[in-house]
């Protein structure tokens, strides 16, 4: 007898979430479609109105080509640039150190909590007390709340604040995060989110926001990303061309509404894998005291990674890793990019050990049931 079909689940799947909401989707795109300007025009300025005021008080919001850009204008804003550093960490999408050096700053690649993948702050707080020896001066730092997770912003904020440098959150996978009641993207002096395709907040193309509560920046940056203009075709600035258009911007208002819905089905999709693994051979991913998660990802470590790829994947459910190399292992910035004095072994180790299962608040009550049931299996 041929054994039965099993279904394969995808770890992402953002075809989903236009599903979801098409009519809602289509009725946008339509309208922008229809409006004849398709950048920098009403959807978008609509977008960045509400995409502040949903963050809180006192925001503004700046919409932009993408995520990557998002951080390299805050710098830009900021005045950051040659001959100056900026401390991050290796655990990230590489868009984080391509955006610092796309400015020209030197990134210098700090490590991990093992725990929740953030940056380790005891590091943070260690270099710009005693920084590494032929390193430019660090003029900013920039966290990033990877996987959903908050960073341990307190002690960080403390020390760039006695540092007199500016903490810039990367909040490309931490829509709607919170620290201590805060929204994550309101607590550093400005933040960058990514809206690619698979985010929490998700266009259907490429795209990018920043927030601050400082408007003379917001509106610097406002002119920085359209080649400086505060009068068309005349720069009072050096600039970059980084806008985002009309048609994603009026999809983003769309998702916008069910955002918060989402990551609470997000944290209702981890509390029940959280059951499943149980006291299992695998733990839970670990929680930050006093923040929520909003489980961009559901992160998983085991040193027996293949294997337990390879015995989800026969039950049906597929996986990710994030990250399996490391930034500072990978050919284009090995040997050349400065570390923190743990040199990354943390990193490394994760690096080698993590493994992301299906996420994504469209995933029905069945689906998970399956994914949970192939992980009491494990």
């Amino acid at each position: 007898m041929n054994a039965p079909t099993v279904t394969m689940i995808p770890q992402a799947d953002p075809g989903a979430g236009y599903r979801a909401q098409k009519a809602e989707i289509d009725a946008a795109v339509a309208r922008a479609l229809e409006s004849g300007w398709y950048i920098l025009g009403k959807e978008g300025v609509a977008f960045e109105q509400e995409f502040a005021a949903w963050l809180g008080p006192d925001q503004k919001a700046v919409g932009c080509a993408n995520g990557t850009d998002a951080i390299a204008l805050i710098l830009r804003g900021l005045g950051i640039g040659p001959g100056m550093a900026v401390a991050t960490v290796s655990h990230t999408a590489v868009a984080t150190v391509a955006a610092i050096e796309m400015v020209g700053a030197t990134p210098l690649l700090l490590d991990i909590d093992p725990d929740t993948y953030t940056m380790d702050a005891d590091e943070l707080v260690s270099v710009l007390e005693d920084p590494p020896p032929g390193l430019p001066p660090i003029k900013a730092v920039i966290p990033v709340h990877i996987y959903g997770q908050p960073c341990d912003l307190n002690p960080m904020l403390e020390a760039t604040n006695a540092a007199g440098i500016p903490l810039i959150e990367d909040c490309a996978q931490a829509h709607g995060a919170t620290l201590d009641g805060r929204k994550i993207g309101t607590i550093g002096s400005a933040a960058a989110f990514s809206l690619y395709p698979t985010k929490n907040l998700g266009a259907l193309g490429d795209g990018g926001v920043l927030a601050t509560r400082d408007a003379e920046l917001a509106e610097r940056i406002a002119a920085i990303r359209q080649y400086g203009w505060r009068e068309r075709y005349v720069s009072s600035m050096i600039g970059v061309n980084s806008r985002l258009d009309e048609v994603q911007a009026a999809i983003l208002r769309v998702k916008l509404t069910v955002l918060d819905a989402g990551n609470a089905r997000r944290r209702a999709i981890a509390d029940a894998y959280d059951e499943a693994l149980g006291n299992g051979p695998i733990a839970p991913p670990v929680r930050r005291t006093g923040a929520e998660h909003v489980f961009h990802q559901y992160v998983l470590r085991t040193e027996n990674r293949a294997e337990v790829q390879a015995r989800l994947k026969a039950q049906g459910v597929g996986t990710g890793i994030h990250y399996p190399v490391p930034v500072h292992l990978q050919s284009a910035y090995k040997d050349r990019t400065p570390l923190g004095p743990a040199g990354c072994a943390e990193t490394a180790r994760a690096s080698e050990e993590v493994l992301s299962l299906p996420m994504y608040p469209e995933l029905t009550d069945a689906q998970v049931e399956q994914v949970c049931g192939a992980l009491r299996s494990l």
